[in-house]
């Protein structure tokens, strides 16, 4: 049985996998007491990234039990993690996909209107993000509270395109429909802004560029020796390199054609609904009844 946590990322896995031309995945852990609010831990020895979402899992299962959780709380150190990643992949687009069991700090010592020092680090590193072809998506796991979350995701200002998504998992997975409808729902809504924002990293000519950044943050190694792992490569991804061609998985058949269009059978499930259900683009195009739940169609997301 999956906890939270194992479930968003095997539900954005699902989602994603098809869309990465590699399925390399760098992942990277904080929050605890090697980290803190400062720093980042690989999954991996030398930064290697997973070798897709099931090595992902796997990592995440082999080193949980060994940390030990503190505080404070700054999403700074993953944001700047990732933007290290994009420069080194010559500005190609990435998602980060960051989950978390509680918001950022706020601190007691910071007065009425003021920001506590890890959510004004949290917001710097998001606006300076938006200099970059970098989706944000963080998910909340747990019952927060994500007040200032939401507040991060609708009034951050200054910045270059709007970089950053929050998702409520624990309340999209707590509503009275069935399971499937659940993962489809929760994968919708933490990539639903991600078409846009790929746009606009086009438009504003983000992508494919030689930049310089003096990092400030150097990974640390795994807490333990995570016995299994791929031989280090070039990687494309931070949570998913997601890119605007298309791009099937070649595993298995029967991984193939779960990601082939439940009408045409040709393309890729390249468009979703508002139920969560997904067809290519020129049969959802004409559609005005889901083929799979039959319910009105009121809005269309194409996903890559």
């Amino acid at each position: 049985m999956f906890n939270p946590y194992q479930q968003a990322i095997s539900i954005i896995g699902q989602t994603l996998s098809p869309f990465d031309d590699d399925n390399l995945i760098p992942c990277f852990g904080f929050g605890e007491v090697t980290t803190s609010d400062k720093n980042v831990f690989s999954f991996l020895p030398n930064k290697q990234p997973c070798n897709g979402f099931t090595e992902v899992l796997s990592c995440y299962e082999e080193i949980v039990p060994h940390l030990r959780l503190a505080g404070p709380t700054s999403f700074a150190p993953i944001i700047e993690a990732a933007i290290d990643i994009v420069v080194e992949n010559d500005c190609q687009y990435h998602v980060l996909l960051i989950l978390a069991d509680g918001q950022v700090t706020r601190s007691v010592d910071a007065g009425r209107g003021k920001l506590s020092i890890q959510e004004q680090n949290t917001i710097d590193a998001i606006v300076s993000a938006s200099e970059y072809p970098l989706s944000i998506v963080l998910v909340g796991v747990g019952d927060g509270p994500w007040d200032m979350m939401q507040q991060f995701d609708d009034n951050i200002p200054e910045r270059v395109f709007d970089n950053f998504q929050f998702v409520n998992f624990t309340e999209i997975m707590s509503k009275n429909i069935d399971q499937q409808q659940r993962e489809a729902a929760f994968a919708l809504a933490a990539l639903m802004e991600i078409p846009n924002q790929f746009k606009a990293a086009v438009n504003l000519s983000l992508l494919n560029r030689q930049t310089e950044k003096i990092s400030t943050i150097s990974p640390l190694s795994p807490p333990i020796d995570v016995s299994k792992y791929r031989p280090s490569r070039s990687h494309h991804g931070v949570s998913s390199s997601v890119h605007d061609s298309e791009c099937l998985p070649a595993s298995s058949q029967h991984a193939r054609d779960f990601q082939l269009c439940p009408i045409c059978w040709a393309n890729p499930k390249n468009m979703a609904f508002d139920c969560g259900h997904r067809t290519c683009q020129d049969c959802g195009d004409d559609l005005s009844i889901c083929p799979i739940c039959r319910k009105m169609i009121s809005s269309r997301i194409r996903l890559y």
